[in-house]
This record gives C-alpha cells, sequence and structure tokens, in this order.
C-alpha cells in the first residue's frame, strides 16, 4: 500500500519552504536511520549501526522521531554509546564536516571531566573505605559489570592492588595530620578504646584531642593497633607509648580517657601511672592523668537500674505484644483508655534493648496506661500479664532514676563539640540526687539508691577534681558554681572540698607559669591588642619622646614592679565578675580573644577544655554505647593488622575533608549546541 501525499516521512526527502526549517533541525537523526517498509502498508526505521528496529508510521499516523532521538542522543545503541564515551573523553566537536547534532542532547555533568584512571582508583579506595564495603568487592562479578557500564574504559583491580591503594591514601591523610599535630600550640588528650575479634587478638583504638591555635576543638583517630592481650595492663601501656613515639607527642600527653568497666579501672590507671610518669611530664603530678568516660558510667548505671526489674519489663513487653498483636486488641484497649478517661499522648511501643532510652520511653507510657492494663486483665481470660500495683511503684522509682541519666546525657549529646567545662553541672546534680535519695524514708527509693550511688560516687571521687578544673575555666562559674554546689553536696564540710579545688587550680597554674611563654603578648602584637580591645585606631600617630629622656621613667617602673608585684593572671581571672549566662556562649571564643590578657591561664584553659570527659563522638548516641569492649566482625578479622588500622584510621580522618562532603552532581543538565 503506498504513503499518501504530504506523509511526515517526507523529511529524508525536499519539503515545501513552509515547513523545511523546522524538518531540517530534526533531519539529524535520519544519518543514523533507515526508512524500511514493512508489511500492512507500515514502516519502521532502522538503526544502520546495531540494527534495530523501531515503530515509524502506521498508515497515516506517525510515531515521531523522540524515540529514535533517545537511541542516539542517550546511548540507547550499543555502538553510539561507545562512540559518545570516546569523543566526551578525548576529543572535541569537529570543524564541521559532520552534520549538526540534535539541538538538545541530555547527559549527566559527572561525564564532563577527562576519564582520569588513576584518580578513578583513589575515589575506588576512598569509596570502599567511608562506607565499609569488604575489599574483594573489586572482583566481584556485578561490581565489575556495573562499573563497565558507567566507563569501559575503567580498568578494574585485584583485591591486593586496591589494598595498596588503601595504604597509601593512609600514608598521605597521616602525612597531613602529623603537621597539624605538630603545630599545636598546647597538649593533647587521649582516649582509649578496646576492640575484641574472633580470635585470641583484639586492637586498641587510640584517638586524640585537642585545641588548635584558632580554638577550635579536634579529635583524630590516631592508632587502631593489634595487641595479643588488649585487656592486659602492660598492653595497653606499650601501646600508648607506641603511638606517642609514632606521632612525636611524648611531652604533650596530658590525660588519658579510658573506656572500660568499672572493675578494671583501677587496675588501668595506677599501672599506666607508672609506666608513663616515668617517661612524661604529668601535670600535677599525675591526679589528671586518668579520666573515666562519663558517657560509659550513664549506660553502667542506666543498666543496673533496668536490670533490677527485668521481670517487670519482661511482663510490660508481654502485654504491649499482646495488645499490638491484632488491630481488634489494640482497638479494645484504645476503647477501655477513653472510657478510663485516660488521654495520653504517648503511644505504646517495644524498646530496643540495646538502647537503654528506648526502655525508659516504653516504661513512661506504659505507666500513663497501668490502669488499663490491669482493667483489660479483668474482661479478657487471653491476657494475663499486667503489673501489680506494688509493680507499677517500682517502675515509677526507676523512671525516677533513669530521667536523670535520660535528660544528662540529652543534654551532652545536644551539645556540638562539647568542651570539658559542661560536664561539671550534669555530674554535680546527679550526685546530689542519688546522695539524697539514699536517704529516702521510701525503701524502694532508698534500697535502689544505694547501689547505683555507690558506682557513681566512685566517679565522682575519681573525676570531680577534673571536671571541677574545667568548670573554672568557665568565665560564668569560675570558683563560684564549686563553692555553691559542694555545700549542696558536701554540707558542713564542703570548705575542705573546694579548698582542695583551689589549691590544685594554683598548683596547676604555677607548673604553666614556669614554662616560657613562646611570645610576650604584653608587647608582641600591639596592634592586634586594640583591636581586641576594640580599637582599631593607628597607635603609632602619637610621637612619643626619645628613649634617653625616659630612662628615669623605666628606673621608676622598675622599682614599683619590684615592690608592688602585679596579681598572677589566676588571681585577677577569678576576682574579676563573672560573665553573664547567655544560651550562645562561645567558651572557646572567649579565651580566643582573652588571649592576651592571660597568656599563661589561656594556655591551661586550652589543655583542660580539651580533655574528652566523655569517648563518645559528635553526632553519636550516649544511649547505645555499651560497657566494655567492642568486637571486630568475622570479615576484618581476617585483614592483616596495618590493612585494618588504615580502613579505621583514614575512615576517621576522611571525615574532616570538605571534598567528601561535597557531593558530585547528578543533575540533568540541559545541552544547547
Amino acid at each position: 500500500m503506498s504513503l499518501p501525499e504530504g506523509n511526515e516521512i517526507e523529511p529524508i526527502n525536499t519539503e515545501p519552504t513552509t515547513t523545511s526549517r523546522r524538518r531540517r533541525k530534526k533531519s539529524s537523526v535520519w544519518e543514523h536511520f533507515t526508512i524500511e517498509e514493512v508489511s500492512g502498508g507500515c514502516t519502521r526505521a532502522c538503526c544502520k549501526l546495531c540494527k534495530q528496529t523501531f515503530a515509524y508510521s502506521s498508515g497515516s499516523k506517525i510515531a515521531g522521531t523522540s524515540h529514535l532521538k533517545r537511541h542516539i542522543a542517550l546511548g540507547s545503541c550499543p555502538k553510539i554509546k561507545y562512540q559518545n564515551k570516546l569523543a566526551l573523553a578525548s576529543a572535541t566537536k569537529s570543524d564541521g564536516e559532520t552534520a549538526d547534532p540534535p539541538k538538545r542532547r541530555y547527559r549527566s555533568s559527572f561525564f564532563s571531566g577527562v576519564f582520569d584512571q588513576d584518580q578513578s582508583y583513589v575515589n575506588l579506595a576512598k569509596m570502599i573505605i567511608v562506607h565499609e564495603y569488604p575489599l574483594d568487592m573489586v572482583e566481584h562479578p556485578a561490581f565489575i559489570a556495573f562499573v563497565q557500564t558507567l566507563q569501559p574504559r575503567f580498568k578494574m583491580i585485584d583485591i591486593s592492588t586496591i589494598e595498596g591503594e588503601i595504604l597509601a591514601m593512609y600514608q598521605k591523610e597521616k602525612q597531613n595530620l602529623m603537621q597539624v599535630v605538630g603545630n599545636m600550640p598546647g597538649r593533647v588528650s587521649l582516649t582509649i578504646g578496646l576492640w575484641t575479634t574472633s580470635q585470641t587478638l583484639g586492637y586498641i583504638c587510640i584517638s586524640g584531642q585537642f585545641i588548635d591555635n584558632d580554638w577550635k576543638l579536634h579529635r583524630r583517630m590516631l592508632n587502631f593497633m593489634m595487641v595479643s592481650s588488649p585487656h592486659s595492663e602492660n598492653a595497653l601501656s606499650e601501646a600508648i607509648g607506641v603511638s606517642l613515639s609514632d606521632w612525636i607527642i611524648k611531652n604533650k600527653l596530658f590525660t588519658i580517657t579510658l573506656d572500660n568497666d568499672c572493675s578494671s579501672h583501677d587496675i588501668y590507671s595506677a599501672n599506666l601511672r607508672d609506666h608513663l610518669s616515668n617517661k612524661n611530664m604529668l601535670m600535677l603530678k599525675g591526679q589528671l592523668f586518668v579520666v573515666r568516660c562519663y558517657a560509659n558510667i550513664l549506660n553502667v548505671i542506666a543498666e543496673d537500674v533496668i536490670a533490677s526489674i527485668h521481670g517487670i519489663i519482661y511482663n510490660i513487653r508481654e502485654s504491649i505484644k499482646f495488645v499490638k498483636a491484632s488491630r481488634a486488641r489494640d482497638e479494645k484497649f484504645a476503647e477501655i483508655a477513653l472510657q478510663l478517661e485516660i488521654l495520653s499522648a504517648k503511644d505504646l511501643a517495644l524498646d530496643v534493648t540495646t538502647q537503654w532510652n528506648t526502655t525508659y520511653l516504653m516504661l513512661l507510657a506504659a505507666l500513663e496506661y497501668k490502669q488499663v492494663f490491669a482493667f483489660l486483665e479483668t474482661c479478657d481470660d487471653n491476657y494475663n500479664e499486667a503489673p501489680s500495683d506494688d509493680d507499677w511503684k517500682k517502675v515509677e522509682v526507676v523512671c525516677t532514676f533513669l530521667k536523670l541519666l535520660y535528660d544528662s546525657a540529652n543534654v551532652v549529646m545536644g551539645t556540638v563539640d562539647p568542651t570539658a567545662n559542661i560536664f561539671f553541672h550534669e555530674a554535680w546534680k546527679i550526685q546530689l540526687e542519688l546522695t539524697n535519695a539514699t536517704q529516702s524514708e521510701v525503701s524502694v527509693v532508698s534500697s535502689m539508691a544505694k547501689v547505683i550511688h555507690d558506682k557513681f560516687d566512685k566517679y565522682w571521687k575519681d573525676c570531680s577534681l577534673v571536671l571541677a578544673l574545667a568548670v573554672v575555666m568557665d568565665p560564668r562559674f569560675k570558683i563560684k558554681l564549686i563553692e555553691f554546689s559542694f555545700s549542696k553536696i558536701y554540707g558542713a564540710e564542703s570548705a575542705r572540698y573546694v579548698k582542695l579545688v583551689n589549691d590544685s587550680i594554683h598548683d596547676l597554674y604555677h607548673e604553666y607559669a614556669t614554662m616560657p611563654l613562646p611570645l610576650t603578648p604584653t608587647y608582641a602584637d600591639q596592634g592586634e591588642a586594640n583591636h581586641v580591645n576594640g580599637n582599631d585606631n593607628n597607635v603609632t600617630a602619637t610621637t612619643l619622646p626619645a628613649p634617653d629622656s625616659l630612662q628615669d621613667f623605666d628606673m621608676y617602673l622598675s622599682e614599683l614592679a619590684v615592690n608592688q608585684p602585679s596579681k598572677p593572671e589566676l588571681d585577677q581571672y577569678l576576682e574579676e565578675s563573672l560573665v553573664p549566662r547567655i544560651q550562645e556562649f562561645d567558651i572557646l571564643n572567649w579565651w580566643k580573644l582573652n588571649y592576651l590578657k592571660y597568656p599563661t591561664l589561656s594556655k591551661m584553659a586550652r589543655d583542660i577544655l580539651a580533655i574528652p570527659v566523655s569517648m563518645v563522638g559528635t553526632g553519636c548516641s550516649i544511649f547505645s554505647v555499651r560497657t566494655g569492649s567492642r568486637a571486630l566482625d568475622e570479615y576484618r578479622s581476617s585483614l592483616r593488622p596495618e590493612t585494618v588500622e588504615a580502613l579505621f584510621c583514614t575512615k576517621d580522618w576522611l571525615q574532616y575533608l570538605p571534598t567528601l562532603s561535597e557531593h558530585p552532581s547528578t543533575e540533568i543538565v540541559k545541552m544547547e549546541m
């Protein structure tokens, strides 16, 4: 059957003048297709390269050319796809010898650059490190096929080669970090984490925390090293010694925060002090040397509190499971709550047993429905798990203690880059509440409080001095908060404990005062001093007398210095008025602005505020931290120790690079040709 005149297929032939311009813009597609007639008066467009055919016309109905353009421009045709990739990678548009391409072509901006095989290897290694993929993924057939569809020119590498790329990246980033650590103006405090494996071996994770020249807080993983017995005292101290030598910070160690259970802490503390004090100059005779992780003690106590009513919690979990087992039961439970006029906004939900905050929230919600559970047991023979009235009283007491821990943990987690000064506020309130609870006339309260108070009191005795010194470095509180809080905790004996803090802060300041300052700020940069004081005028505008005419004046000043010595910076700081408490107060910025006023004291403040009181990093959950050591999975346990260290450390370092947070653009861009 012949086609009627004027059919839309005619763009391949001569067309009337009125439509030639529009059709010429579409005609470029026909350089890649031919038209073939098929039975029934239909025609199909056949790709000249891959020989695939497409519907074009059926009688008077024209399919158009959009689908043909997609076959060419988007690379559906295998031949064109390969040619386009070569052209994008190594060639530019010709001088006009070929026909004009389509007016619009869509591509991902990812392909706008020239293909770089070596950079692709680096990006592949970075992907494996950051996302913790297994190294042998480079030999997975599906992954190889996927990469080939993205870039046929990419040559996949084997496991040993990608391992070499990872080790090279580790060495490069380590050298960059060593420069930062080498230039830090103060001391570094370490955190120690223990990891076990499926074998008898283990790993020790060592991280360093410090404040840089710009008064920014940093925490970086330094080592992740294998040891034969990670829980032994000698292995721990030897690993720390190796790390200090590796990073050349033997004379810069300030404190060590341990992430371990309570029973082994004393062993570690005594051993580490004896072993390292002989090789490093510890400040304040090592009184601040070992710090216990605040997040760890919160979890230890929370787990003890929950364990004290584990049977009741089991019944509550089973009760919630019963109610949520079907929609009918859930609706019946809601009807009973409505009848009893219990209008609660809380929803019943099971907890996650490894996260104690979810257990606390589950108990809070269940408490509000305790009457509903009791009524449900009387009208449903299938339900017999309702807690008794005495059980609910114990749940109320448990929730009271858990609320203390829950609120404290949220304060710490809600602070970006928490400095050491914030922890005293939380710790002294818990210490006071637990002390008062032990004297409660309610036997359930006092008996439970005594159990958990013993553990927190041990933490308080070990770490209250560190926490107190840190809050003294907060210009909003200084020694005044110590006096107030200790009067609440110790009563008539508070003066003795306040004196201990006051003597310690002065002794520590004396140690810093005997150290040479790198620069005398009072005279080093007068322009900067005026800027800090709000005066940016040119200080050289005033003409001073000649030096010889002021010799008598210099002698007068010298006599004043001898007869009336200036107050130490610490005393001057403590005697000045407290800084107003505002919500957005930045303590590090305050010390940055007052560095010239307190050159020695600011050095001490820098080191104290950088103490990692909690080992939980920013953005992590305190509630999910488990006591004791963590376990390395089977796959990573099988890798070489140097590879494991490279994977862990480099992942930590890469997260602080700006390029990692900038995702490559994958938006579809429209190219005008």
